[in-house]
């Protein structure tokens, strides 16, 4: 039964409190004004006191205004209509299609059972070398792409939207500027990928409540796609933006602050959602990628800092580029062994010369002479920046590794690599063998 109040308490910012009993929290109400009907939903109990966010914002509310209680939280729409389609915050559609409200369900709850899960073993490809060769993405991970804003991180996104080898992508924008949300829209549709795509859109326009339930509504119907045998990718952006708005209403309800004004629960707020990242023992997965923007490039900011708690590594986004340093992918070890034979030894060796190459690079802005060593690494480092680590670059994981080897042999000898003899007679170019042989004669 619905209980109704026409008794408003107060109204502070966008948050009004009313007396009621028997009440749950993340419970929806309407809120019936002279404007027309408001949706807004528990945020807050104290005995009888109950405080709610309204997602419109409170503009227009009267004291005297009807206050439903719909007796149940916040719910979205799931079937195979929603493919293809855009969503805002509400779950409401943004792309002027019909309203779906059959197959109801729950948003938020907990995360999967353990024995329902299993040990993480297949790699998604994504055609990008900096992660498929060097930090593979895996199965039913959590990560987060560390950024700072101006970064091309959203780009880098709609690239993996595109290439990543699963069956579907759940897209959520929190806080996105209008041309961010239509970029996504026209490089998914031009790309063919928007056919197997939902987006629940929350721009910087729309109430911040919305932003709030936008990871909820994308991992809900991720979670409900994964257990119909889905291999599905949840790419959310920015999760700082999310940290804000839970800032943001923890102020409103004069919370005490924790560290930089973040309300005291940020880690366990942060955990709840990337923690449904989930491979199914006998059904489909759930895998998250989440963009987090570091303001003031401080990786020990709040919202990076409780991240990298969570999540089982990150990469790192400077310069228009994944960097190779400080990115990692803690489960790569599960698949780099069902690759290539190679996999592992051109990964570690290709980086161990980059550093190799940073090293000589700072010599030779300090005017040091540079060795015949020296000019091999700064001809690799200008050869492995522009074929590896450019977002450009749209090949695949084998092709990247046959790129890796040219890039060797064309800085380098064989016995100069440290590369495995038997790896060297397996996968060292045939013309640069034959250079070699010449050579000796």
């Amino acid at each position: 039964m619905q209980k109704v109040y026409n008794k408003i308490i107060s109204v502070t910012g966008n948050v009004i409190t009313v007396k009621a009993e028997g009440i749950a929290n993340e419970e929806l109400a309407e809120i019936s004004t002279s404007r027309g009907k408001s949706l807004a939903q528990v945020i807050k109990l104290d005995h009888d006191i109950v405080s709610l966010q309204v997602f419109a914002g409170s503009q227009g509310i009267a004291t005297n205004d009807e206050v439903r209680f719909l007796g149940n939280p916040m719910r979205v729409t799931f079937s195979d209509d929603m493919i293809g389609r855009i969503f805002n915050g509400s779950g409401i559609p943004r792309d002027k299609g019909p309203a779906l409200t059959e197959n109801l369900i729950e948003i938020a709850g907990p995360s999967v059972n353990p024995a329902k899960r299993i040990i993480p073993r297949n790699m998604i490809r994504t055609n990008i070398p900096m992660i498929d060769l060097f930090n593979s993405l895996v199965v039913s991970q959590k990560l987060p792409i560390f950024s700072v804003s101006g970064e091309p991180y959203n780009e880098l996104l709609a690239r993996i939207a595109l290439q990543a080898e699963v069956d579907m992508i759940v897209l959520g924008g929190i806080g996105l500027k209008y041309d961010q949300y239509m970029y996504f829209k026209n490089t998914l549709e031009e790309g063919g990928a928007l056919s197997r795509s939902i987006f629940f859109i929350h721009t910087a326009s729309d109430p911040i409540v919305e932003g709030l339930m936008v990871p909820d509504l994308c991992l809900a119907v991720a979670e409900k796609f994964a257990l119909n045998g889905k291999n599905v990718l949840v790419l959310l952006t920015d999760m700082t933006n999310f940290a804000d708005a839970l800032k943001e209403i923890a102020i409103t309800m004069e919370q005490v602050p924790s560290n930089r004004g973040y309300p005291g629960d940020l880690y366990s707020q942060l955990a709840s959602r990337y923690e449904k990242a989930v491979d199914f023992d006998d059904a489909g997965s759930v895998t998250v990628l989440a963009a987090t923007t570091m303001p003031g490039d401080d990786v020990t900011h709040p919202v990076p800092d409780n991240t990298g708690y969570i999540t089982e590594g990150q990469f790192y986004l400077r310069n228009g580029r994944i960097e190779p340093f400080g990115s990692l992918s803690r489960l790569k070890q599960q698949v780099n062994d069902k690759t290539r034979d190679d996999h592992r030894a051109i990964m570690d060796g290709l980086i161990q010369l980059y550093a190799q190459y940073n090293e000589t690079e700072e010599k030779r802005a300090m005017g040091f002479r540079m060795s015949e060593w020296d000019k091999k690494l700064l001809k690799y480092g200008k050869l492995f920046e522009s074929n590896m680590m450019d977002l450009s670059v749209n090949i695949s994981l084998e092709d990247a590794l046959d790129k890796g080897w040219e890039i060797l042999a064309e800085c380098f000898t064989p016995e100069e690599t440290r590369m495995k003899t038997d790896l060297i007679n397996k996968f060292w170019p045939k013309s640069e063998k034959n250079k070699t042989k010449n050579a000796g004669k």
